[in-house]
C-alpha cells in the first residue's frame, strides 16, 4: 500500500507540470478590439469596430498548436462613428443584423512560426456563410497584472478577406472587396476552468 501511495504521489508530481501548461482565458472586452478597415473609392480607408462579443481562448504554454480560440460577435454593435453609417453597415446591403445577429470564428489548427508568432486557420461564418481565414498573430506578453490578482496574456493579430466570398457584394468596385482585420486582444485567465499556475 505504501509503494502504491508513494507511486500515485509521484505520478501527480510529474503529471502536474503538463496539465499546468494549458490554461483558459476569457476576452477582457475593454482592452480587446476588433477592427476592420475597407478601401472607400480610392480617397481613403476608413476603420469600423465592433464592440461586443463573447469566446474564450485556451493557451497550452508546452504545446502552442494545441491552443484553441472561439468567438461570435454581435453584428449589431458595428460601430463607424456615425449614425447614419452605422444603420446602413446594419441593413441587408452588408450585414443585415437582423437576419444574421451574429457571425462566429472557431479555430481548426495553429502553427507556431517563430518565438512569439503563429499562424491561426479557422472557419469565420458571415452571413450565414463559412469559410477558412488564416490570422497572422503575436503573443505579445503574458502575466501577473500590476494591478490586482489577474493573469493576462496579450495578443495582436490580423488578416485580409474578400467580403465578396461571404456574399456581401453591394457598393463593389467603388467600397473595396478587401477587407483588413486587426485584432488587439487582451485575456483573463479563468482559474476555475484553467490552472491557477503563472
Amino acid at each position: 500500500m505504501r509503494r502504491f501511495a508513494l507511486f500515485l504521489s509521484l505520478a501527480l508530481i510529474v503529471s502536474r507540470p503538463v496539465f499546468a501548461q494549458i490554461e483558459v482565458y476569457d476576452f477582457d472586452k475593454p482592452h480587446t478590439q476588433i477592427m476592420f478597415f475597407v478601401d472607400h473609392l480610392g480617397f481613403s480607408r476608413p476603420e469600423g469596430e465592433f464592440l461586443d462579443f463573447d469566446g474564450s481562448f485556451t493557451f497550452d504554454r508546452g504545446e502552442p498548436a494545441k491552443s484553441h480560440v472561439e468567438i461570435a460577435i454581435k453584428t449589431a454593435s458595428i460601430q463607424m462613428d456615425d449614425e447614419a453609417w452605422n444603420k446602413h453597415m446594419m441593413n441587408a446591403d452588408f450585414f443585415n443584423v437582423e437576419k444574421f445577429p451574429e457571425m462566429t470564428f472557431r479555430s481548426t489548427a495553429i502553427e507556431v512560426t517563430g518565438e512569439s508568432t503563429a499562424n491561426i486557420t479557422g472557419d469565420l461564418t458571415i452571413l450565414g456563410i463559412t469559410k477558412p481565414v488564416v490570422l497572422a498573430v503575436t503573443h505579445n506578453k503574458s502575466g501577473k497584472f500590476p494591478f490586482g490578482d489577474r493573469y493576462v496574456a496579450g495578443f495582436s493579430g490580423r488578416t485580409t478577406i474578400k467580403r465578396s466570398d461571404f456574399g456581401m457584394v453591394y457598393g463593389l468596385p467603388g467600397v473595396g472587396d478587401e477587407v483588413e482585420i486587426r485584432l488587439e486582444v487582451e485575456g483573463v485567465r479563468n482559474d476555475e476552468g484553467g490552472t491557477g499556475n503563472p
